[in-house]
């Protein structure tokens, strides 16, 4: 059995698609390319699909992972065109490599985000900014399965800034960009809960809601203070591996007749 690890976006209106829509449409997909996937066993077989850490409905990104296991091996660039066709577009499957290590989700420990501010001017987020990094607790109440929660969103933020809006941007109205690195802690803390608390610290609170953006989400260096590519670990060790069978076969394979 192979397995196929693949980093997918949500883009523009499919940002509000929910993590259901998703996994549907990607069913879909897996059927119309003819992927030979792997099923579960039991009364119901499904196709093994594992999800990790979907962002949040309506929010974009460009960052978003899972796993198939196939019944038959597949080239990995092969498979991703396929799939890529058969997705909406906006539902973009950019990446994918064989898995050769274990633990995907383990090496989704943090994520990069964006948090457009419309009507919000550069000043004001960044003294909102400096606020929030120098308050040693930030706690912000939020709806869960389980109740109302109290936690402290600062524990969780290891970077904060303000950054300059893009050079190509048309409109002449006031846009503050915010970078935001994140941990991915228990309970979750998202990007709507950090603008919760810049309203609660420092009363930043945008006319129109925030226009959120996953950038990157893996494994936090905390030598570099990065998020590093939860894929690379799979490269790096399918550069010592051998091919699989069917890459291997399609190698060896005769060329046609000279003309």
């Amino acid at each position: 059995m192979q397995r196929i690890r693949l980093r997918y976006t949500k883009r523009g209106r499919l940002r509000f698609t929910s993590h259901r829509d998703f996994q549907r449409a990607f069913e879909r997909a897996l059927r119309r390319a003819e992927v030979p996937m792997a099923y579960s066993a039991g009364f119901t077989p499904h196709p093994r699909v594992s999800y990790a850490n979907a962002a949040p409905t309506g929010t974009g990104s460009e960052a978003e992972y899972l796993e198939i296991a196939l019944a038959e091996p597949r080239d990995p660039d092969t498979l991703r065109a396929l799939l890529d066709e058969s997705m909406p577009v906006g539902l973009d499957i950019i990446d994918a490599v064989e898995a050769r290590t274990s633990g995907l989700a383990d090496r989704l420990t943090a994520s990069v985000w964006e948090l457009r501010l419309d009507g919000v001017d550069d000043a004001e987020a960044e003294r909102a900014v400096e606020t929030f990094l120098a308050a040693e607790a930030v706690e912000v109440q939020r709806r869960t399965k389980n109740g109302m929660r109290t936690f402290d969103t600062r524990a969780a933020v290891v970077s904060l800034e303000a950054v300059p809006a893009p050079v190509d941007r048309t409109s002449d109205s006031a846009c503050a960009i915010l970078r935001l690195v994140v941990r991915h802690l228990t309970p979750a803390v998202r990007p709507d809960d950090v603008l919760s608390g810049l309203r609660a610290v420092a009363d930043l609170a945008p006319p129109v809601p925030a226009a959120v953006t996953r950038l990157a989400q893996g494994l936090f260096d905390e030598e570099s203070g990065t998020v590093t590519d939860p894929l690379a670990p799979d490269r790096e060790a399918d550069t010592a591996a051998p091919p699989t069978a069917a890459v291997a076969a399609d190698a060896k394979a005769p060329e046609g007749p000279a003309a």
